[in-house]
């Protein structure tokens, strides 16, 4: 495995924790801009939403830049967020702020991907976009820890600029270490969402989509949901949280293993199977701790074992031209589970969180049904077309 695929991983940490790091500085935020929570917590959305609607069109306007050129524009763009929220003295400024670490962001991920899967063989793929994701899995392990620990000595504004020096450097490293590589053809915003006339990749956006979205919705307010279920508090709590993050870097690495091995359908299938069951079963695993341990590490091994099947179909149906859309409709789902979990909680009661998330994921898994049918139909069609042309030529 080549150590630049690791480098690449090293960059989406950086924009990975630019995004997660924001939830454990919102108190700071609140106190020194002199905004509510729920506003602080809005940096959050917005950098989601930049990023659902940047993809698809940065990766347009930058289709023919040489790749690496790319990657380091991705990261000083980040840096530059960054860098505006570190020094940004009213809200606005640091929403700006957030805007353009999203768009950075937004760039990076599907390019550094790509770039990956270009260093490596076609039958490892999978691990390549593991190692990847990586990158955000310990971003999503170390950023809200790193935001709780380092902000009250630092502030959010040291936070964010410790950030800031983390993407320069990982941009400086990566221009040293790794290879120029030009350009795919170049291809217009029109033919790039051409690709989304496909059924199956309708079916896999969809799913990704709502996955998300089924995930995220309870993950978001986990804390009061522990605190319901099973009266958990403080260090309990940040005990458990650990334990996700540990899942979740265990099956980010799998996920990747297990889709060269099994191939992505299947993969997904069973992932999905066992994402609905913990779901399902959400009510009574988290009214214990050692319950809610266990629930929590299967939780983010399920979980983010997810990407590397997802993408590895992606890049089967339409190489990289769908992989920004896909990273668009991963922050779609994101940006939207703070709304609807929050509606469920305000209407129903945290209580009703896995009851949703469990309904998002049934539906999840009629789809990944949809999607084997329709690949299996696919199948047959090429086959039977490679029979016609085979018998038409053995009668010429």
């Amino acid at each position: 495995m080549s150590a630049r695929i690791y480098l690449l991983g090293a960059g989406a940490f950086a924009v990975g924790t630019s995004a997660y790091v924001v939830s454990g500085v919102l108190p700071d935020v609140s106190s020194e801009l002199h905004v509510s929570l729920t506003a602080a917590g809005q940096l959050a959305t917005a950098f989601s939403l930049s990023y659902a609607i940047g993809a698809p069109i940065l990766a347009t306007l930058t289709g023919r830049w040489e790749r690496r050129t790319l990657l380091i524009a991705a990261l000083v763009l980040a840096a530059l967020g960054n860098l505006i929220a570190a020094l940004a003295v009213n809200y606005p400024i640091l929403i700006a702020g957030r805007v353009v670490a999203a768009l950075g962001a937004a760039m990076y991920t599907p390019a550094a991907t790509l770039f990956a899967t270009s260093l490596m063989r076609p039958e490892e793929r999978g691990r390549a976009v593991a190692i990847v994701f990586g990158g955000l899995t310990f971003a999503l392990v170390l950023g809200v820890p790193a935001g709780t620990f380092l902000g009250p000595s630092l502030g959010y504004k040291g936070v964010f600029a410790l950030i800031t020096a983390v993407a320069v450097l990982v941009a400086i490293v990566e221009r040293a270490a790794l290879p120029t590589i030009d350009a795919p053809p170049a291809v217009g915003l029109r033919e790039r969402f051409a690709g989304v006339a496909d059924r199956r990749v309708q079916i896999i956006l969809a799913i990704t989509v709502l996955a998300v979205l089924a995930a995220f919705s309870v993950y978001i307010y986990i804390v009061p949901l522990l605190k319901h279920a099973a009266g958990l508090t403080g260090n309990a709590t940040s005990l458990l949280l650990l334990l996700y993050g540990v899942g979740a870097v265990i099956g980010n690495f799998l996920g990747g293993r297990v889709t060269d091995r099994f191939g992505s359908l299947r993969t997904l299938a069973v992932l999905m199977i066992g994402i609905t069951a913990l779901l399902a079963t959400l009510d009574v695993t988290l009214t214990t701790e050692v319950g809610a341990a266990a629930a929590l590490l299967v939780w983010g091994m399920f979980t983010w074992s997810f990407n590397p099947p997802i993408q590895n179909l992606l890049l089967e149906l339409g190489g990289g031209l769908l992989i920004s859309l896909n990273a668009s409709a991963i922050y779609l789902g994101a940006g939207l589970s703070a709304v609807v979990g929050g509606l469920v909680i305000q209407s129903l009661g945290v209580s009703y969180l896995p009851v949703l998330a469990t309904a998002l994921s049934l539906v999840v898994l009629g789809l990944v049904y949809a999607l084997w049918r329709d690949s299996a139909l696919q199948r047959v069609e090429e086959l039977e077309r490679e029979e016609d042309i085979y018998v038409t030529a053995a009668v010429d």
